[in-house]
């Protein structure tokens, strides 16, 4: 933007020096020059307005080297700029769109508020692959510029939530201003895919919670009864809610709960937790065993067999829990 100011004020400074180059030399007026300065740098040639002197020859020759050359330079920065930048943008959306082809067990997020930004950019720093369905072009550019896969739609449209891969996917979030739309998004893409783990934000009315469960969400959240709440308890027990904060993201204390699903195959699965890498490899602390039946057994006992399918909530060590990801991963 400020290249093509900057490009723009050179030009007018070039028309500017013609024109009053004719008004001193040949005395003509300021159209008069202004023309004669025109035709001369745009190499249109028509005829000339006046008879010119050797001054003003002279001076149309400079104007020519100047102006001239000027404007030719303009001119190709201009079309490689629109030839360039259409070709890129063709090659971007291809690519874009091969990207989104191509994905499975992603997260479709629908909607780019204020809250869906904040959704996309937890995911993005969690290496988790997402989609963002925007019908706001305006927004559009924006999730483009961050490097975030984007469709502009509506995602209320069955073709919109096609097109992001649901039928692929893991789970969808709803996060638009509207829990008619979060309905609506919630009702189609059950029925797009069964199996879809829904997140639909409700404006806190408990008829449009009801409805969204009744649409085929999972679960419900309140933006506003969630931060209420965590604003009295920031009150109440401030020392529970910064320990809790851990959950999010790592605090001075540099621990991070974190979950992890036991794969078939992982080395540790049969042995009880006192026998398992958890203890052996990293300082991790088992708070919660989720059974793949949907049980959970909090705090289990260090002779606790780990099954295939259930997934344990660690607390520990941010290194100690990515370098126990990474062996988890390294048998699969």
């Amino acid at each position: 933007m400020a290249k093509t100011v900057i490009s723009i004020l050179v030009l007018l400074c070039i028309l500017a020096f013609g024109s009053l180059g004719y008004m001193l030399i040949e005395g003509a007026s300021f159209s008069d020059g202004l023309y004669m300065t025109v035709i001369t740098v745009s190499t249109v040639g028509f005829s000339e307005t006046m008879h010119l002197s050797p001054g003003g020859r002279f001076f149309t020759i400079l104007l020519i080297f100047v102006g001239v050359g000027y404007v030719m330079v303009l001119f190709r920065e201009i079309t490689e700029s629109v030839v360039v930048g259409g070709v890129q943008n063709i090659i971007g959306k291809r690519k874009m769109t091969k990207q989104q082809e191509s994905l499975k067990d992603h997260y479709v997020i629908c909607g780019f508020g204020r809250i869906g930004q904040v959704i996309c950019k937890i995911l993005q720093d969690n290496g988790r692959n997402f989609v963002v369905i925007e019908k706001d072009e305006g927004e559009l550019s924006e999730i483009e510029e961050l490097g975030y896969l984007a469709i502009q739609g509506n995602a209320t449209h069955d073709n919109c939530l096609i097109k992001a891969g649901v039928e692929r996917a893991r789970g969808l979030i709803a996060v638009v201003a509207s829990d008619a739309d979060n309905v609506y998004i919630s009702l189609s893409a059950r029925g797009l895919n069964p199996d879809l783990y829904i997140i639909a934000r409700s404006s806190g009315d408990e008829r449009a919670e009801l409805k969204l469960k009744q649409a085929g969400a999972d679960q419900v959240i309140s933006p506003y009864y969630i931060g209420a709440h965590r604003m009295a308890n920031l009150i109440i027990r401030p020392t529970v809610v910064d320990f809790v904060d851990i959950e999010t993201h790592s605090g001075n204390l540099g621990l991070r709960l974190e979950e992890i699903f036991l794969a078939p195959g992982a080395s540790f699965v049969g042995k009880t937790i006192k026998e398992s890498v958890l203890k052996q490899e990293a300082d991790i602390m088992v708070v919660l065993i989720k059974g793949a039946d949907g049980s959970s057994c909090f705090n289990p006992a260090p002779d606790r067999r780990l099954e295939d399918g259930e997934t344990l909530v660690v607390l520990g060590n941010v290194e100690d829990i990515a370098a126990l990801e990474r062996l988890i991963y390294a048998n699969n």
